[in-house]
């Protein structure tokens, strides 16, 4: 008899450093799981959908976040350290720009059509935080995109197809009524819910014993009711 899937739902942004970190950890949860199938689908988040489509340079970015890019430091040092434990480069060098995700999120949607949403959701991630590729450039998607057999002009129509931008925007509007409020939040056999990038272990003892629904954690994630990451 087989064993009923255990279902996990991330919902997440490229734009977050955590929803990186807490993607590697559940990876890692997932190599040492010897129990029943574990399926994980993407679903899309945004903490800021009011950056313009030109982008915000880090020092006008963390600027308006924050203030004062010296309160910044102790954030960027900590994520860098993590994230070299989880095998992550975090690079928040004056090259790195943020943008406005639903473009990206608009990719992922047809992606997780297609059957690769997972492998270009790591792709955008190491594009934003490690090689400090500007993700609001056609150009520079398009290349992305290549990388996984699509032709320019189908990259291009995704990016400006309203429909699929209207699906997304449901899609986060949806998870934002259920209460999610800060990302990467995982939410296991729909009724379960994990807030954070928290260590495997977590991970481990929910797919051990799945119970109803409990916030069972504050892990590290992104608030973007603050802006604090």
């Amino acid at each position: 008899m087989q064993q009923q899937p255990i279902k996990v739902s991330v919902v997440s942004d490229v734009a977050c450093p955590w929803c990186y970190i807490g993607k590697r950890r559940l990876e890692s949860a997932l190599q040492q799981w010897n129990g029943a199938p574990v399926e994980v689908t993407w679903h899309p988040y945004q903490l800021d959908p009011t950056i313009p489509e030109t982008g915000l340079d880090r020092t006008t970015y963390l600027t308006n976040k924050f203030g004062d890019l010296e309160r910044t430091k102790a954030m960027t040092d900590r994520l860098t350290e993590v994230g070299t434990e989880e095998g992550i480069t975090f690079n928040f060098g004056d090259e790195w720009l943020a943008v406005n995700t639903l473009p990206l999120h608009q990719l992922l949607h047809v992606a997780g059509s297609e059957g690769f949403k997972a492998k270009l959701k790591e792709r955008f991630l190491k594009a934003y935080f490690d090689e400090n590729l500007h993700l609001n450039q056609t150009e520079v998607l398009v290349n992305i995109m290549k990388e996984f057999g699509w032709e320019p002009e189908k990259t291009t129509e995704v990016l400006g197809d309203d429909r699929t931008a209207y699906a997304v925007t449901q899609e986060i509007a949806h998870y934002q009524q259920l209460g999610v409020n800060a990302v990467p939040f995982f939410i296991i056999n729909e009724h379960y819910g994990i807030s954070g990038a928290q260590p495997p272990s977590v991970f481990l003892e929910v797919f051990d014993k799945v119970s109803p629904l409990e916030i069972i954690s504050e892990g590290d994630s992104c608030d973007p009711s603050t802006g604090v990451c």
